[in-house]
């Protein structure tokens, strides 16, 4: 009987459990190895230089350490900084984590998307190619959040985020025509993957109804592409968390649905 996969997911925090959750529901028979880079998070705070020194050479690491068939790095700011670096140097496939701008320009019908990301995410010159490529006669609002990722860590972590934190993240995101209060934003990229974690909460602070995108199935989907054909084994137990930091993790109950139920290690 042919091995289970391994699929080693990488974040620079939890964000990428948002990720990992559509991944296990695409693969219910691979074993997870989950990575939080936070002995380096947030990433926001360091330059494009240091964040390629400090991924490439810790990917690879990782793979001597754990043997993945696959590496998700689902992190859009280190997404769009390392991938053609760690293609050059390690021969195993890897998917990566971008802002979904073409699919939101194809799906908005006011023509007004707003991309909600990191600052780095969002000023980087990867995201504003995109807009150039894909964004099929739409204004695109580039909206660099300097906070809510860092929120979104401190929910899941039982911490007290308030509406108004979020709230005033997420306000520059809704645009309103002045000369048509009917023309506004009806399509919001989640470009950072730690924002799905209070997608509950963003849905209902928004002033209107809008379409929220999240790359996550969309990158399940690439995974389970790569793979090949499921196993009809499960894997129930197959599951690791490291913190880089060292830390043990004290989620367990918090994380177990992004596992798909597993209880990681």
């Amino acid at each position: 009987m042919a091995s289970l996969p391994t699929i080693l997911v990488f974040d620079s925090g939890l964000g990428g459990l948002t990720v990992m959750r559509e991944i296990v529901k695409a693969r219910p028979d691979a074993h997870y190895v989950y990575v939080a880079d936070d002995a380096f998070f947030p990433y926001g705070h360091h330059s494009e230089d240091q964040i390629i020194a400090r991924v490439v050479p810790l990917i690879g690491d990782l793979i001597d350490a754990h043997s993945p068939d696959l590496v998700v790095i689902a992190c859009n700011t280190a997404s769009t900084l390392v991938m053609s670096h760690l293609r050059e140097r390690y021969e195993i496939p890897f998917v990566g984590t971008v802002p979904a701008i073409k699919p939101a320009c194809a799906r908005s019908k006011t023509k007004h998307v707003s991309v909600l990301g990191t600052k780095g995410t969002v000023k980087r010159e990867y995201t504003k190619a995109l807009i150039r490529d894909f964004a099929q006669g739409c204004e695109v609002a580039l909206v660099g959040s300097a906070e809510l990722a860092s929120l979104a860590e401190a929910a899941l972590s039982g911490i007290a985020v308030t509406d108004l934190e979020i709230s005033a993240e997420i306000a520059p995101c809704f645009v309103r025509h002045s000369a048509d209060p009917r023309v506004r934003t009806d399509t919001v990229v989640l470009a950072c993957t730690h924002f799905p974690l209070l997608l509950d909460r963003l849905v209902r602070l928004a002033p209107w109804p809008v379409d929220w995108i999240d790359p996550a199935p969309a990158i399940a989907r690439r995974v389970a592409d790569l793979l090949g054909p499921a196993s009809r084994q499960i894997d129930h137990d197959g599951a690791e968390m490291i913190f880089t930091s060292g830390r043990p993790h004290k989620l367990t109950r918090a994380v177990i649905p992004f596992f798909g139920g597993r209880v990681p290690a």
